[in-house]
């Protein structure tokens, strides 16, 4: 990882200071670098320890921080990571182009590897991260979601850039047909149970720990699994009164809702959805060869359950 981190430092370079200046704001700011890691723990996995596996880490990096910031604006979020967003500091115009040269910088990258397949790869996962963006923005405030359009969202939006992570670890380290589908699913089902417990949070975390406000999901009329679950176990009041927090992104009404959320067992309904994922994964890593690194795949799905940001 700092491999990684150093190759991140050299590319986001640009003779354009705003440029450096919001790139290293954001890239900074910490974050769980959950992507790369899993770059390379899937080349690990399959005995590739070449370098490209540094500069396709820091690729998916780029790719992920593009989309939060693009995500940042579009939400009006305010609080990330715990401090205030790259839009609130240096305002909106900044953070669109900024996410732009990450983009295109993190394209420029991708050709090093001199792999059509991984171009292929990383280029649809792009895509599809975008279409889901636009599904979740056609989404807002339609309290009649159900879990399966909310799975779609989140399976195009998050889990997917999981995903092509995985995939392009076992790419480049030529994994058989069989392999890289595992590497796949483990990261689709590590991504999916990743976001169902973001989700979760946003009603039963802490700010202070996550780093970001609490009632963001409701504010921005998202209708979230926790949410979808406590208005179909809920009474016709308490689904009512989701339901209108959701169409208003009313959060003079967060308190309310938790309430309705801890009360009916939704959280629980998420998290049981989470763990099936998290098997999911474990399933899908067990197909890896044995050794440390397929461990660690293990131990990342397992303990993500527990996590608390």
């Amino acid at each position: 990882m700092r491999q990684v981190d150093a190759v991140i430092a050299q590319r986001l370079d640009s003779g354009v200071p705003l440029v450096g200046n919001v790139s290293h704001y954001i890239i900074t700011a910490g974050g769980k670098r959950l992507r790369p890691a899993l770059l390379l723990l899937c080349c690990g996995a399959l005995q590739y320890q070449g370098t490209q596996r540094f500069n396709m880490a820091a690729v998916v990096e780029f790719i992920h921080t593009a989309t939060l910031l693009h995500d940042d604006v579009v939400d009006d979020s305010a609080l990330r990571r715990g401090r205030a967003t790259a839009n609130a500091t240096f305002g909106n115009p900044a953070s669109v182009l900024v996410g732009d040269f990450l983009y295109s910088r993190a394209f420029q990258m991708m050709v090093d590897a001199q792999s059509m397949r991984i171009m292929q790869v990383l280029a649809d996962a792009t895509n599809v991260i975008a279409e889901g963006e636009v599904m979740q923005l056609m989404n807002m405030h339609n309290a009649e979601l159900d879990e399966a359009g909310y799975l779609q969202v989140i399976r195009s939006k998050t889990a997917k850039l999981f995903e092509a992570s995985a995939r392009v670890g076992a790419i480049l380290a030529q994994g058989s047909a069989e392999q890289e589908e595992a590497c796949a699913e483990y990261g689709q089902a590590l991504g999916t149970a990743f976001q169902v417990i973001d989700d979760v949070l946003d009603y039963a975390g802490d700010a202070a720990v996550m780093g970001k406000s609490l009632g963001d999901d409701l504010r921005e009329g998202k209708a979230t699994l926790p949410l979808i679950a406590a208005m179909q176990r809920g009474t016709a009041q308490e689904t009512a009164t989701v339901k209108q927090a959701i169409e208003n992104g009313d959060l003079s009404m967060l308190e309310q809702v938790v309430l309705i959320v801890k009360r009916t067992g939704a959280l629980e309904v998420a998290r049981e959805a989470a763990r099936q994922e998290a098997m999911r994964a474990i399933s899908a890593a067990r197909k890896l060869p044995a050794g440390n690194h397929t461990d660690c795949l293990l131990q990342l799905a397992s303990q993500l359950l527990e996590r608390n940001h």
